[in-house]
């Protein structure tokens, strides 16, 4: 039974109405006019019947007493979390890889939920393993509810523990999760076909264990602590693949073809293009890649390379415009094509980079007018003001005028190699998605706030680390499906926040017990549809239970 509007002579009036069956077709049956919609809604009786009748419904009399706040909460669990993200956790093969790996492991607890557990904090706050103990009391995370804190350091000491024997090769359990998961998803995604790459550090409050913590080239400028070398593999579509965890001092350069060797032998890749930064890239890197048949895209050290400055960029070639939009308008870039000795460059010159290039070396340059009338000295310890500077002939240095010349020949400009057969501007669509490594790192750093670290062994470290690594794989899952529906990119932070808000409160009325769930906030409805989820019912009747007072 419902109320029906009906528009007659310019006038809405209102009807009570029922569903009913008449000769096997179903119709709309008028119980009663109600009247003019102006004249009913001004008289009350609307308000009236509905009023009458929720008498007798004791779910709009809870709902009506706890929205006017006269019912205490008893209880109050956050459901919103484990809805959306238990729901990945599950269809991305992580709980059944994870169990998988486990079945052979008895530690007295659960530890595939102590590693959800930290996953989902990891997500949703995060901060230590510590917090997310007591964060869970809060939250309904199924399976957690028996986990203390020494759960939560072995799981982490689990995920990093060297595998050890002649099956292992030297790698630790977050490898072998990795690699399970690929495989696990791989019937559905397909094989790797691109490859992205890319490295930065983690600091450490302390020592940082017995291997991984040391002091090396900080891309966090945080040079006087301990660090670890955090590199992420990306697929063609932007999801995270692998990661791999080196000591603070290992240089870039070293780390290409230990990462292209596992993709060979652990995951099975064969054919995929490995898109790389020149930070990552030396020439016994590049021939082993063209030795094993890979494909590559990778920066240049356009300054460092003899080859780039005397042959491609002196290259006369007529450039092709390529317009790459983006959020905040449109990047212009000219392309060319250079080849050198059967090797494969591609030239690519941003004109508004150029332009900020030239700006910050006219800063630089009038710095170093100011400083040169003060003297020498004040020149010894600024690289910015040498790179600018002739040997002196006389009593004091002096600006060189070749090197500025040449210094601008590098303004806006970004040099390729490839042995791909793609287009010049396909080769440079596909090593701009190199942006996404580092959209990742900025997530893992900031919004999965991956430290500070405090984790004393290499092992806990590890699984520390890696359980961004996991947050990342469900945060991209998410993301995609809430994409693949037409859906403007909604903020991650109200998503989260509405998340939080989603509760189920547990109130007392007249000696019987009842759970309300909480209005859902606008990111709700989207993400459930993406996910195929039913929120829980608005009000649901709890089974009589004797208080322990009464039973006193």
């Amino acid at each position: 039974m419902f109320v029906r509007v009906k528009k007659i002579n310019g006038y809405e009036y209102l009807y009570l109405v029922e569903n009913a069956r008449e000769g096997g077709r179903h119709v709309q049956r008028v119980v009663k006019s109600l009247g003019r919609r102006d004249e009913v809604e001004a008289s009350g009786t609307l308000d009236a019947l509905i009023a009458s009748a929720a008498r007798h419904s004791r779910r709009s009399i809870v709902l009506s007493s706890f929205y006017r706040g006269e019912l205490a909460e008893l209880r109050r669990t956050g459901i919103g979390p484990d809805l959306v993200f238990g729901r990945l956790w599950q269809e991305t093969g992580c709980r059944d890889v994870l169990r998988g790996l486990l079945a052979d492991r008895h530690f007295g607890f659960d530890v595939e939920r102590a590693v959800y557990l930290t996953v989902l904090h990891r997500l949703m706050i995060s901060g230590s393993d510590r917090h997310a103990s007591t964060w869970r009391r809060s939250y309904r995370v199924p399976g957690a509810e028996e986990l203390e804190l020494d759960h939560a350091y072995k799981a982490m000491a689990w995920l990093g523990e060297d595998l050890g024997g002649p099956g292992g090769d030297g790698r630790v359990m977050s490898e072998a999760i990795e690699e399970a998961l690929y495989h696990h998803r791989q019937p559905l995604l397909g094989e790797l076909s691109v490859a992205f790459l890319d490295t930065t550090t983690l600091w450490f409050e302390g020592r940082g264990g017995a291997t991984l913590g040391r002091r090396g080239h900080s891309k966090d400028y945080r040079g006087h602590l301990a660090q670890v070398v955090l590199g992420i593999v990306l697929d063609g579509d932007d999801r995270p693949v692998a990661s791999f965890l080196l000591p603070g001092n290992t240089a870039d350069v070293t780390l290409l073809l230990p990462v292209v060797a596992r993709l060979r032998s652990r995951f099975g890749v064969r054919r995929a293009c490995v898109v790389a930064d020149r930070g990552l890239i030396s020439a016994d890197a590049i021939a082993a890649l063209e030795a094993a048949g890979m494909e590559y895209i990778l920066g240049v050290r356009e300054r460092g390379s003899r080859e780039v400055r005397e042959f491609v960029l002196e290259d006369d070639g007529v450039p092709v415009p390529l317009s790459i939009p983006h959020q905040k308008g449109t990047t212009q870039l000219a392309v060319s094509e250079v080849a050198v000795a059967g090797r494969r460059y591609v030239l690519c010159r941003n004109e508004e980079e150029a332009a900020k290039d030239a700006e910050a070396r006219a800063e630089i340059l009038a710095g170093l007018r100011r400083k040169l009338a003060q003297g020498d000295k004040a020149l010894v310890a600024n690289k910015g003001f040498r790179r600018y500077l002739a040997a002196p002939d006389g009593p004091a240095f002096a600006i060189d005028p070749a090197k500025i010349e040449d210094d601008a020949k590098f303004d806006g400009l970004f040099v390729l190699r490839t042995n791909t057969s793609l287009s010049a501007l396909q080769v440079v669509l596909r090593y701009r998605n190199l942006l996404a490594v580092e959209d990742s790192f900025k997530t893992a750093k900031a919004l999965l706030a991956t430290r500070p670290i405090f984790h004393k062994t290499d092992a806990a470290i590890r699984g520390h680390i890696f359980c961004s690594f996991l947050a990342l794989v469900l945060r991209k899952e998410l993301v995609d499906r809430l994409t693949a529906r037409g859906r403007k990119p909604l903020e991650w932070q109200t998503i989260l926040d509405d998340l939080a808000d989603l509760s189920e409160v547990e109130v007392e009325q007249d000696g019987r017990r009842a759970l309300l769930r909480t209005a859902p906030g606008p990111t709700i409805d989207p993400v459930c549809r993406a996910l195929g989820i039913t929120l829980p019912p608005v009000f649901q009747e709890l089974p009589y239970a004797p208080r322990a007072d009464a039973e006193a």
